[in-house]
């Protein structure tokens, strides 16, 4: 098996209009029968999340908030990964006439057409906060909290690899953590720039677009996704035609040969940063 676990955004991927269907939930348990681990990334605070999805214990890990809040379903533990907003922000904000304005752990959310009052409250207060776009929705986090942080934190806490991970998504906040997963999935609906950075679009939208992904992952492991996933092949070298000569990082073998003194410990050398490099 190459990919142990699987990572899903919630609204407009698992969820439409916020509600999960019943054959997806039943995919999922098709899928946690195999062995392999659920993780869900969500833009939504913990709270509301649970409200509206009951079957949340599928799932072993959740991360909300966009990436700033982890929770263990197993033992119930629930994380904070960033520090919570500024009451300044959030006061200034409301002051500026932003509505509706929601905060959490460490999330500020708001609509547009808000995110030009959010940006320049950032800046008249010097805050170092960065702003996520979500379809409409715009979230205010500390720099460097985002659902590809969570996804870490969340795979490390399952003591799994995000090469060994595949990630479902549909919209712009989603962009971090597909980039990470070691195959991306974007789901019918997503966004144009979702799916021009995908592995491979689903036929089916929303939760349909998952169960097509989770039959096949069950059926091949993905084994049959033509054409492959390219973007983590290590480049070794480029040929004299000028294309890129690349090394596959699984299932490859590579052998060094050359008489002595002819460089090899400085080919192999490079070649092993390049692996860790690639986190591989």
């Amino acid at each position: 098996m190459r990919y142990f676990a699987l990572a899903s955004d919630y609204d407009g991927t698992l969820a439409e209009h916020g509600q999960v269907a019943d054959s997806t939930v039943a995919a999922l348990d098709r899928l946690r029968q195999s062995g392999r681990k659920l993780l869900l990334l969500a833009g939504r605070q913990l709270d509301d999340l649970i409200a509206v999805f009951p079957q949340i214990q599928r799932f072993d890990v959740v991360v909300a908030e966009n990436g700033a809040v982890r929770y263990d379903t197993t033992t119930g533990d629930v994380q904070s990964l960033a520090d919570p907003p500024p009451d300044e922000f959030v006061q200034e904000l409301r002051r500026r006439g932003v509505t509706p304005l929601s905060t959490g752990r460490a999330i500020v959310a708001t609509w547009e057409p808000h995110e030009e009052t959010v940006l320049q409250t950032i800046h008249d207060l010097r805050l170092e906060l960065q702003v996520i776009f979500n379809k409409g929705a715009v979230m205010v986090l500390p720099t460097g909290v985002n659902k590809a942080s969570g996804l870490a934190g969340g795979l490390e806490h399952l003591k799994l690899s995000v090469h060994n991970t595949v990630g479902i998504g549909d919209a712009e906040n989603d962009q971090t953590f597909l980039t990470t997963c070691e195959c991306a999935v974007a789901v019918s609906n997503a966004l144009d720039s979702v799916k021009s950075r995908a592995d491979w679009v689903t036929r089916g939208d929303h939760g349909s677009g998952v169960v097509e992904l989770i039959d096949r992952l069950m059926g091949t492991d993905l084994s049959d996704l033509s054409p492959a996933p390219t973007r983590q092949r290590i480049i070794i070298g480029h040929a004299d035609d000028g294309y890129d000569v690349s090394l596959e990082p699984y299932d490859s073998n590579l052998l060094v040969a050359g008489p002595s003194g002819s460089g090899k410990t400085n080919v192999t050398t490079a070649l092993l940063e390049r692996l860790l490099d690639a986190g591989l």
